[in-house]
């Protein structure tokens, strides 16, 4: 899997930026969250890591994966009970998890959502990370 020249120097900049090291396991790992967005746990990710290089470990799957979070080019999905996920969509959106088959979609949210939410806080807060899980099925 070859990454495009713009995916390569969007990782190489934010690892850069953090005084980090780029290395290929970081932009293999990186690719297999940006070419399929389907939100994968850790282990996902080293099942298909490992299908084009045989000898990563587990362990440089989560590390990658730490590195990618801590440069702010994935974010981590928690759903109850289950492992973390990882999704490479930054904007704001939701999460709808569909209970029948465990996938989770990415949900655009209307314009102006967040501006209604920040303006129901309670006064003298400010919002920070918003996470919206909407759970349910295909039926």
């Amino acid at each position: 899997m070859i990454a495009t020249d713009d995916r390569r120097e969007c990782l190489q900049d934010a690892i850069t930026r953090k005084g980090m090291r780029y290395t290929k396991q970081r932009e293999h790992i990186f690719n297999i969250l940006m070419d399929n967005r389907d939100h994968p746990t850790a282990d996902e990710v080293f099942l298909r890591a490992r299908l084009e290089m045989p000898s990563m470990s587990l362990a440089t799957v989560y590390n990658s994966l730490d590195t990618l979070v801590e440069c702010g080019l994935v974010r981590q999905v928690h759903i109850e009970r289950e492992s973390t996920r990882y999704c490479p969509n930054l904007s704001d959106h939701a999460h709808f998890h569909c209970e029948e088959t465990g996938q989770i979609y990415d949900v655009d949210l209307p314009n102006g959502f967040f501006d209604s939410v920040r303006n129901h806080l309670p006064e003298g807060f400010k919002m920070g990370n918003v996470e919206i899980l909407i759970r349910g099925n295909s039926h």
